[in-house]
């Protein structure tokens, strides 16, 4: 308190001195590149003073104090070209001097965020980045081409391991090639719970019906990947698990045409060919990839081919307009073999049961953009996405769990029937952002943020139709109509508004508040409770939602900070919990919404370029949590059953550590070593209800990772050890598993990997080996596809890629 009471005296302080005197005035601006991207870390120095700062991650800079007078200010970055302007400086007042600079050499346009504090790839953003307040929240990023990683399959080890407690769903044992993340003991199944994006845009299902995305955007082509905690809920909306966002990479600046290609092959018939082009031509920039990936699979049934593509192009208008437009696509074919019971587990995890289990997920995406800047100090953002996709399923169905035999039958000489389904989405996202930094007074260097998203979806889902006896994908029904046709729709109106307040130099407050107006309506049929007949459904819901929260950040040095942040979440039932897709559970059809708060506190920050670290802790409340559990019928026979299970909260500490020692103790610049290690300590446990002092569903104890990584010349590897504790897949926490294999023990595991790089000119070889000790394990249990049952992930497996870029 004396420390905050003396920031604020000092403060007053400086500002009735400048006043009283006179004398001095200030200089402040932005430095960006010819795209409009900001350059990070470059020097501002008026000639012939000592006055002088570095741009912030941000672009922005400040000189405070500057005795009036005319100077000339200089800006300088390795890599970029200098400029020099004059500047009036008048008492008690700030000048505004912006610079906008070209790169000088191509090949920095790798490391364009400088900015942010790394040593091999992993940092943090600053208060404002992209229009979006960060002050006093929990965030990383990653540098995608400072990793050695496994871009081509996506491997989520590899290249989010940095991340803290960043727990995985790894489903490419089934053929299915969309992991899922979840963080601090939330559900990492096709990260429901994790808000997903792609530069900054919706790219799910619908943000509140089916918040899952098939699509991903390839590595190969992603700049950075940004995560925001749960804090992120009054920027971003309702959510607990916070947010990914893989920010794209644009077209050279220096170029008017560049090429880039990466081809990659590896075990079980693995391939992956990419492919992007962009550059600059007058004051268009643009990019764009195509990806093509094929795999025979690791275990029978379980190949699969994807077509990824993604083109951007932005055009300059003036120096305050700026529009863009991007299109994302995802065309896939994906065989699943089906999941395994514990017995059947046992005979061998690269066995199948199901070889006529399909599924295609047709994605389209359409952005979009306009950045408007209204005034030195004011901008506007708005970006508007249209999202057509769908997701269609043809298999065996669940009945009988992963035991029933899928087999030709001898008196038909036919396999059975197969189960189709299909489901359409349709949705429009529009958000609409204003940013403003202002003086209030004595209060100076604000920033406001304030916006509204405005979302429209329908979706149709139908299933239980009767399907074909036959083996490849096909959704043709051999009797007309399916078991159940519902329509949803959702309509979502959610503004918000959040400020920064400096009290003094070192010292921000961010209050800030969203309310969300959601309305969702259903019409069709399901059958009825005992199957002998219908239910139609053609009802409607509102909800008014108000969230709260309030971020604090004290600069200890110029390179580390102190935050803390408590944010409102609130999470309504998707249709995904109503009505289930594919799944041997039974809903209980009175679930109820959850909602919450999370709550963050970490010193984090750099010392100098050997040493990076965040280390913190968080709070999460979750009232009225959906889960499974497990219950038993008339019969005595148990099954699956979803339903809000209690309320639960979750606690634990993240810390992550990057130290060089190479750069600490010595001045060799011709080769480079450090570790880094990222720990979480989890305790996820219910409170409340039947199974209070349970631990949550897919919540383990602790998530463990040490890495090394050694650069010689143009040689560079790194070498990861994952250790995961064992969770359980049910409230209950079964340790004799259920005979479907929903409930029961997801063991802890170990798994090594080891990748490696090697640049000659143009030209770079990719190499590595994915869980090198070809450990046996899985990460889900499942009561739906691409089970039901336990999916394996997979075993020791290779990769080599040769790229070249021109």
């Amino acid at each position: 308190m004396n420390k905050f009471r003396y920031s604020i005296l000092s403060s007053i302080f400086c500002f009735v001195s400048l006043f009283t005197l006179g004398q001095t005035g200030s200089i402040k601006g932005v430095a960006r590149d010819a795209s409009g991207s900001p350059v990070a870390n470059a020097n501002i120095q008026l000639n012939k003073t000592i006055s002088g700062n570095s741009t912030d991650a941000d672009g922005n800079y400040i000189l405070k104090s500057v005795p009036i007078g005319e100077y000339v200010i200089q800006f300088s970055h390795v890599g970029f070209q200098s400029i020099e302007k004059n500047v009036q400086v008048n008492a008690n007042e700030t000048t505004i001097v912006n610079f906008e600079t070209v790169e000088t050499t191509a090949i920095l346009k790798e490391v364009e965020i400088t900015g942010i504090k790394t040593i091999t790839g992993m940092g943090y953003l600053g208060e404002v980045h992209d229009g979006i307040i960060f002050s006093g929240k929990k965030t990383e990023v990653l540098i995608l081409d400072s990793l050695d990683a496994n871009t081509a399959q996506n491997n989520p080890r590899q290249v989010l391991g940095r991340v803290p407690g960043a727990n995985y769903s790894e489903t490419e044992g089934s053929g299915f090639p969309s992991n899922g993340i979840g963080f601090r003991g939330l559900n990492p199944t096709q990260s429901i719970e994790t808000n997903t994006r792609q530069n900054g845009n919706n790219i799910t299902a619908d943000l509140y019906g089916y918040p899952e995305s098939y699509y991903l955007p390839s590595l190969e082509a992603v700049e950075r990947i940004e995560v925001i905690r749960g804090a992120s809920s009054l920027q971003y909306g309702v959510q607990f698990g916070g947010v990914i966002n893989y920010i794209m990479k644009k077209g050279s600046t220096t170029k008017p045409i560049e090429f880039s290609t990466q081809q990659t092959g590896g075990s079980f018939g693995f391939f992956n060919s990419f492919n992007s082009v962009g550059g600059q031509v007058g004051k268009f920039n643009y990019y764009a990839y195509a990806q093509v990936q094929t795999i025979q699979g690791w275990r029978p049934n379980s190949d699969f081919k994807k077509l990824t593509g993604y083109a951007r192009v932005e055009y300059q208008a003036s120096e305050k307009i700026k529009i863009g437009l991007e299109y994302s696509i995802l065309r896939n074919s994906v065989h699943m073999p089906g999941g395994f019971s514990d017995s059947l587990l046992a005979l061998g995890n690269q066995k199948s049961y199901r070889a006529r289990n399909w599924l295609q997920s047709p994605w389209n995406i359409l952005t979009a953009m306009l950045d408007w800047k209204l005034s030195q100090q004011t901008s506007l953002s708005i970006k508007s996405t249209f999202n057509s996709s769908a997701r269609d399923l043809v298999w065996r169905n669940e009945d009988g769990g992963p035991n029933a035999v899928d087999a030709i039958d001898p008196i038909t000489n036919q396999y059975s029937n197969r189960e189709s389904q299909h489901e359409g989405f349709q949705s429009n996202t529009t958000e609409v952002r204003m940013i403003s930094n202002y003086d209030l007074g004595r209060i100076k260097n604000n920033t406001l943020a304030a916006g509204v998203r405005f979302f429209s979806g329908k979706m149709k889902r139908q299933g239980g139709g009767k399907g074909t006896t036959g083996s490849d994908f096909d959704l043709s029904l051999v009797d007309p109509g399916y078991e159940y046709d519902l329509d949803f729709t959702t309509a979502n109106i959610a503004p918000f508004v959040e400020n920064t307040f400096h009290l003094g130099s070192r010292l921000s407050i961010t209050p800030g508040l969203r309310y969300e107006y959601i309305n969702s309506t259903i019409k069709g049929y399901n059958p009825s409770d005992d199957g002998n007949g219908v239910v139609y459904s053609d009802r409607s819901k509102n909800r008014n939602i108000f969230l709260v929260g309030v971020g604090a950040q004290l600069r200890v040095t110029s390179a580390t900070n102190i935050y803390a942040n408590y944010s409102q979440a609130y999470r309504p039932l998707d249709y995904s919990s109503l009505t289930p897709f594919g799944t041997i559970a039974s809903i209980d059809k009175n679930m109820k919404d959850s909602d919450g708060g999370n709550a963050d506190f970490g010193f984090r920050g750099s010392v100098k370029n050997f040493l990076n670290f965040d280390v913190g802790g968080f709070y999460l409340q979750y009232n009225n949590r959906v889960g499974t559990i497990e219950k038993t019928d008339a019969n005595g026979n148990q099954f699956p059953f979803r339903t809000n299970v209690a309320n639960s909260v979750h606690t634990g500490l993240e810390t992550y550590v990057e130290f060089n020692p190479i750069k600490a103790f010595t001045d060799n610049k011709k080769w480079a070593f450090s570790f880094f290690n990222s720990l979480a300590v989890i305790n996820a446990k219910y409170v409340s209800g039947e199974f209070n002092g349970k631990y949550v569903e897919y919540a383990p104890t602790s998530i463990n990772r040490f890495g090394t990584n050694l650069v010689i010349g143009k040689f560079s590897t790194t070498f990861l050890i994952s250790s995961t504790a064992k969770s359980y897949s049910d409230a209950g926490n079964s340790e004799k598993p259920s005979a479907d294999a929903v409930a029961g023990v997801v063991p802890a595991y170990n798994v090594m990997d080891w990748s490696g790089t090697i640049k000659i000119k143009n030209y770079k070889i990719k190499f590595g080996v994915n869980n090198l000790a070809d450990q046996n394990y899985f990460t889900k249990r499942t009561d739906e596809y691409p089970g039901p049952g336990i999916i394996p992930s997979i075993g020791r497996s290779f990769y080599v890629g040769v790229g070249a870029k021109f």
